[in-house]
């Protein structure tokens, strides 16, 4: 008998970010959508606030809109790749007034732009930031219903339960994980993929941003928790994973950043 499973390829760019420098950043992010579309990949997540660097003093100067030229050429590079891109960036906040948000925007192959608004922040963000209000944004990507998680949403299970009431089933995280937290917060990702049999995608940076020694290991999870593939440390790569009548499988891909 035939699965009726769809082929979909998902990945997680794992990438360094130089601080506030949104045009080498930019490069950086074409280099990865130009490596992943030989892949055949249809979303490509990349870490929370990725074309800025996890550096929250700096968010206010960085605030994007639609029609931001950084975002416009990746809107560009979305659609002639045929790839929806989530890519990390501050946005104009929820409520009028309140401090930037933290957003994973999401940048589909047709020319469309959706925002989500991290929900849950670290206390030390919240000089610098304000929360979304959403608990979950469920949304077809590549035919797949996906929600969205920053960073510290994924240590709320609440948000996780919340995507999967919403009928997501790929919950895809942009996160910036360092080595201490990375076993406790995996094990969370591998949690939600067991519990809530959806599919779950964790993009790492790649190095050092805001402070942080970033873990590296960007991973994939199949629903049911297994893990079909992870990068083996922090080195700049793409984890890949692919569905196909025969169940998930992934790899890596080694990436070579613009200086």
């Amino acid at each position: 008998m035939l699965s009726l499973s769809t082929p979909l390829c998902v990945a997680a760019a794992q990438t360094p970010s130089a601080p506030g420098d949104l045009e080498r950043n930019l490069q950086t992010h074409l280099a990865c959508v130009r490596a992943a579309a030989h892949q055949g990949v249809q979303l490509l997540q990349f870490p929370e606030l990725s074309l800025m660097g996890y550096e929250p003093a700096l968010m206010a100067d960085h605030v994007l809109t639609t029609d931001h030229p950084v975002l416009v050429a990746l809107r560009q590079a979305a659609q002639s790749h045929g790839m929806a891109l989530v890519v990390g960036a501050p946005a104009e906040p929820a409520e009028q007034g309140a401090l930037p948000a933290i957003g994973a925007w999401l940048l589909g192959p047709d020319g469309s732009v959706a925002l989500y608004r991290k929900r849950h922040l670290h206390n030390s963000e919240e000089q610098f930031a304000s929360a979304g209000t959403d608990d979950a944004q469920v949304q077809l990507v590549a035919g797949e219903p996906t929600a969205l998680a920053v960073c510290a949403d994924i240590t709320h299970p609440e948000h996780a339960q919340a995507a999967r009431g919403a009928g997501a089933a790929l919950y895809a995280a942009g996160v910036l994980i360092s080595e201490k937290a990375y076993a406790a917060e995996s094990a969370m990702l591998e949690g939600y993929a067991r519990d809530h049999d959806m599919a779950v995608l964790a993009a790492n940076y790649s190095g050092t941003s805001g402070g942080y020694i970033s873990a590296g290991r960007s991973a994939f999870w199949a629903p049911g928790g297994r893990c079909v593939v992870a990068a083996p440390g922090d080195a700049p790569c793409i984890v890949w994973a692919q569905r196909s009548d025969s169940g998930w499988a992934g790899g890596v891909l080694s990436l070579s950043v613009p200086a």
